[in-house]
């Protein structure tokens, strides 16, 4: 059916002089009401909001005397009523819906107050089904699109933010709103609706395992702030937050520094998701990122150890990088980051210590996140195309958790073998196509984002002797180190080129088609070489 225009003149200037109110939450509320009543708004409302209003000495109309009808079902029935939507949604210069409100008794309402059930906030703390079920708001998204739909009439209101910008406007406007409000405050509101069931929609989709890729999908977040520019200072940005608890850059709170950068955010999140993928109980770890790319990641007993071991890899990319650490920032660390111009630090705590050696570097970010990402959870990531989003699940795949098959007739040794699962941890964080030489614990080599498997592997040599030179070595850390590679090696090139360089022992998932002859090129040289069965594409 399609429904036709009722092409009636929507009015500028509509004065506020009854609000409906009916908020979870109550943040800023009294003083809005308060105002609104000392500018001779008739104030309604419902249950609990109506009692706290009341309480405040304000004169607050039950909204039960809008309906004639009484909340039922424990609240879950009190708004669904012709009394309050006909008083949302009439088109008040059409002379039958004049007329109807007439003949039913139904009140214009002008500005209506409502935020939702905080559903968000509940699905994430923990709550079970049912209370998470409970937290779904029924008749607050009603009455938001009601109104918004109606803001020829209606001002919605749906963020205690805009309270003030109410009363601005209307001190502006002599007591009303103005159509330019209306509208700006309309499309508020659909947004925020429409973010609130795309979380309700992602809840039930989460619950349903067999349904990998739903008919319809949603996705949505609330603006956390607005950023300088995107990638480059010709692109506007912004930061969203979907509402998940993921200790992270979204997450974290900044305790000094300039505000970061949309390129900021994004190095951080990569560099904070790797370095979860070490245990801080087993071994301190650190991560130094730069465009999204790993220049150094390192494990050792101490940070200091673990920081100095990441800049070694490649001390000049490391200049203006991110730094993540596995455990709390102390203060020999701090001491041993500063002095390397550094970007951002984050870090699950810092010591007040360590803190105070930051504070000498002002425009350096730090950022504390509480905990720890969890490598396994599951999640989506979402990624725009001309035309539509690619969704896929998180890669949550974890090294510990693969049956490592050993494919050479060499076995690696022990300390090879825990070079190797470092170095495949690395390798899920590095662009495709993906190369790290690593040894005791260290990166010593990065090839990333490279066209052919065989050039990564060609660039982490080339960074690897840098590094030797930068560092002032006799050589490179090359010698007597392992590989790993995010994917398959589809020629015997790319390995040979690493065993040339130094490697003794490879990890790669396998499943070429050319795997009997890279096997064999590995033999031939007397190398170890482990199967995961696990490809870390990253693009």
């Amino acid at each position: 059916m399609v429904v036709v225009a009722l092409n009636i003149k929507t009015p500028d200037s509509v004065p506020v002089k009854r609000a409906l109110i009916s908020v979870s939450d109550k943040t800023g509320l009294a003083e809005f009401a308060i105002a609104l009543a000392a500018r001779g708004v008739e104030l309604v409302s419902t249950g609990g909001t109506r009692n706290m209003l009341a309480d405040l000495g304000l004169k607050v109309r039950d909204a039960t005397e809008l309906t004639g009808f009484p909340e039922i079902m424990d609240g879950r029935v009190k708004t669904l009523h012709p009394g309050v939507h006909g008083g949302l949604l009439a088109v008040r210069d059409h002379p039958d819906h004049a007329s109807a409100m007439i003949a039913h008794d139904i009140l214009p309402i002008d500005l209506l107050i409502v935020n939702l059930y905080p559903f968000e906030e509940v699905r994430h703390s923990g709550a079970d089904a049912g209370s998470i079920i409970e937290n779904i708001d029924i008749g607050g998204p009603a009455m938001v699109r009601a109104a918004a739909k109606n803001h020829a009439y209606v001002s919605a209101v749906t963020d205690p933010a805009d309270y003030q910008l109410v009363l601005n406007e209307m001190d502006q406007a002599n007591g009303a709103t103005r159509l330019s409000f209306r509208k700006s405050l309309a499309a508020k509101a659909f947004a925020r609706t429409a973010a609130y069931d795309a979380a309700v929609s992602g809840w039930f989709a989460g619950t349903l395992e067999a349904l990998a890729a739903p008919r319809y999908s949603a996705f949505a977040g609330k603006l956390s702030e607005e950023l300088r520019y995107g990638e480059n200072p010709h692109q506007s940005a912004a930061l969203y937050l979907t509402g998940e608890k993921r200790p992270g850059v979204a997450t974290a709170t900044q305790l000094q520094g300039k505000q970061l950068s949309y390129n900021n955010i994004n190095d951080t999140d990569a560099a904070f998701e790797l370095v979860a993928e070490f245990d801080p109980e087993v071994s301190a770890a650190c991560a130094i990122i730069k465009h999204a790319n790993p220049c150094g990641v390192a494990t050792a007993k101490t940070l200091t150890e673990a920081y100095r071991d990441a800049l070694a890899c490649d001390p000049t990319s490391a200049f203006g990088g991110i730094v993540a650490l596995n455990q709390m920032l102390n203060v020999e660390a701090a001491h041993e980051i500063i002095k390397t111009f550094t970007e951002v630090i984050i870090a699950p705590a810092v010591s007040d210590e360590a803190k105070a050696i930051i504070a000498t570097k002002k425009n350096l970010r730090l950022l504390v996140t509480g905990g720890l990402p969890d490598l396994r959870a599951k999640g989506l990531t979402v990624k725009s195309v001309a035309g539509g989003l690619l969704v896929q699940g998180r890669d949550n795949g974890a090294v510990e958790d693969l049956q490592l098959k050993v494919v050479t007739k060499r076995a690696p040794s022990a300390q090879e073998l825990n070079d190797l699962r470092f170095a495949f941890r690395v390798t899920k964080h590095v662009k495709s196509n993906a190369i790290v030489y690593a040894k005791d614990g260290a990166t010593v080599g990065i090839g990333a984002g490279q066209m052919s498997r065989i050039d990564s592997a060609r660039i982490a040599v080339i960074k690897a002797k840098d590094a030797a030179i930068a560092n002032g070595w006799e050589m490179s850390r090359l010698q007597n180190c392992v590989v790993a590679s995010d994917a398959f090696f589809p020629f015997a090139d790319g390995l040979i080129t690493a065993i040339e360089a130094g490697a003794t022992a490879i990890i790669q998932p396998g499943g070429s088609m050319r795997d009997d002859e890279v096997i064999a090129a590995a033999d031939a040289r007397g190398v170890a070489m482990v199967f995961t069965g696990m490809r870390h594409f990253r693009h």
